[in-house]
């Protein structure tokens, strides 16, 4: 695959990730605490791609390694050395500004100038039969679009029938937000190293890193020991969120659900909505909704309970719920802002979805006891803002998300960010197949369904997001991606509350 979108498929990945400038201070840090020096992390880091590289394209003959003129172009320096000490035909194309190189790379280049190595300015064409692309142009300091010539390069590399191997991070692609606000690296592969940057996870990141490798190059029992910025979450969690359950447990155990949703031809969504909550454990479901969806609803799936919503059969059923589901097909007519004036008075636990959200950003109202989900476009509303602007740095967007609102913030989007006041996680799940309607009501009834069953809202919301994704990867990954529905993620939807059984030990 050259330049389409690869799912990363590495098990290895740290379950934290970092800021650029923490990274950069630790790696310092690390490195002197343990005895190695940064010319060691260099040299390891290019032996790391190198080999990387000779793995996954052995057959390659004929390299082109770019460099730029920082450390990310010292470790290109090194895997350059390196391949050309194994017999590989090496071009070495290097940006030399006028600033002098850090001290480590320029080490690493006068290493490969020793080995009889060449270095090609910018402007050098390139020989027809190049068979692989390393980039070492750009790392992780970068805050602003690639400039001439690194730009030319970067155009030049993604026009180029080789693969690119990309070091540390994609050319151009932010580490801390992974936004892209010029020319970027389309990596086949990432090499990142020390730490996970979250601009790897989120952001536009799926477009451009390929499939994400990493190594920690010595220093993993000294970042073992800090604590987390970001958590990276994805299925090899489960096992801490649900335990198996006792056997003499009853349905009153675990919750008692309340669903609010479903306008004149939107009951699908709420439908979707409950059944995801069943599907996640709920004890017991009960959907309130537009009169003409209480048939079909209980046609469809039985074991829910439905009522036509009233103000009369809405206060007994609040009573009744510990935890409330709003706005999954609630619309923003007449009988949506009856429904919301009604309830969000209500202080039972809840999570707000969909429409429920375009009237909160009408009239907000700050709660800690409440999970919002909203997508990009949700958010935008909510913040006052742009959508470019909360898809800039979702990772800040989530946080003044919870600043205003208070709870807990699931910003949908690829590489899901679930945020309250002291945490913050990118859910490491899902595929392109997911951008259809109908996934959401699914999300909201599978996080309603953990919150029931007592889970607090961080973990409630982080669980939801990784069942959500990956059970939409277990169903893409049998049919594809393509035709994939909402519908589709309910009956995987058991295999991952259920890992204990799916993951024996």
């Amino acid at each position: 695959m050259r330049n389409g979108y690869r799912r990363r498929i590495c098990s290895s990945l740290p379950h934290s990730a970092y800021y650029a400038d923490w990274v950069k201070q630790g790696e310092r840090e690390g490195a002197k605490q343990l005895g190695i020096s940064l010319y060691t992390l260099m040299e390891r880091a290019g032996l790391a791609t190198f080999t990387l590289c000779r793995q996954l394209y052995p057959l390659t003959a004929h390299w082109l390694i770019l460099c730029g003129n920082g450390n990310n172009g010292g470790d290109g320096y090194v895997v350059a050395r390196l391949a050309k000490q194994a017999g590989v035909n090496v071009i070495l194309i290097a940006c030399e500004g006028q600033t002098p190189l850090p001290d480590e790379a320029a080490e690493a280049r006068r290493q490969w100038l020793d080995a009889q190595g060449d270095i090609l300015d910018a402007s050098s064409p390139w020989p027809q039969d190049i068979d692989l692309i390393v980039d070492g142009l750009l790392g992780i300091g970068i805050r602003s679009a690639p400039r001439l010539p690194y730009s030319t390069l970067i155009d030049a590399a993604n026009a180029h029938p080789a693969p690119v191997v990309a070091i540390d991070i994609p050319s151009g692609l932010q580490a801390d937000t992974g936004s892209v606000p010029g020319a970027v690296i389309r990596a086949a592969h990432t090499h990142t190293f020390v730490a996970l940057k979250p601009g790897l996870l989120t952001g536009q990141a799926r477009d451009w890193v390929g499939c994400l490798h990493y190594a920690d190059l010595g220093l993993a029992t000294w970042f073992e020991t800090q604590k987390p910025q970001i958590h990276r979450v994805n299925t090899d969690n489960l096992v801490e969120w649900f335990q198996p359950r006792r056997p003499c447990a009853h349905k009153g155990e675990f919750g008692k659900l309340l669903l609010i949703g479903g306008d004149l031809g939107m009951g699908g969504a709420i439908r979707m909505a409950g059944e995801a909550a069943l599907r996640s454990g709920a004890g017991l479901v009960r959907v309130l909704t537009h009169p003409f969806n209480v048939a079909p609803i209980l046609t469809a799936r039985p074991e829910l309970m439905v009522q036509a919503f009233d103000k009369a059969v809405l206060a007994e059923a609040l009573n009744w719920a510990d935890t409330l589901v709003i706005g999954p097909g609630l619309g923003q007519g007449e009988w949506g802002k009856e429904v919301f004036k009604l309830v969000k008075g209500c202080d039972k636990t809840a999570l707000w979805d969909a429409d429920v959200l375009n009237l909160l950003a009408i009239a907000p109202q700050k709660r800690q006891n409440r999970v919002l989900t909203p997508h990009p476009g949700e958010a935008s509303r909510l913040l006052g803002c742009s959508i470019a602007e909360i898809e800039s740095d979702r990772l800040l967007s989530a946080r003044r998300l919870v600043e205003r609102y208070g709870g807990v913030v699931v910003l949908k989007g690829a590489g899901t960010i679930i945020a309250q006041d002291s945490a913050i996680a990118i859910a490491d799940v899902g595929n392109p197949g997911m951008a259809t309607g109908g996934m959401g009501d699914v999300l909201s009834g599978i996080i309603g369904g953990l919150m029931a069953q007592k889970a607090a809202l961080f973990d409630a919301a982080c669980a939801g997001c990784v069942i959500h994704g990956a059970a939409a990867d277990s169903v893409a990954a049998q049919y594809g991606e393509r035709g994939l529905l909402a519908t589709d993620l309910l009956p995987a939807i058991p295999k991952y509350v259920n890992p204990e059984k799916n993951n024996p030990k």
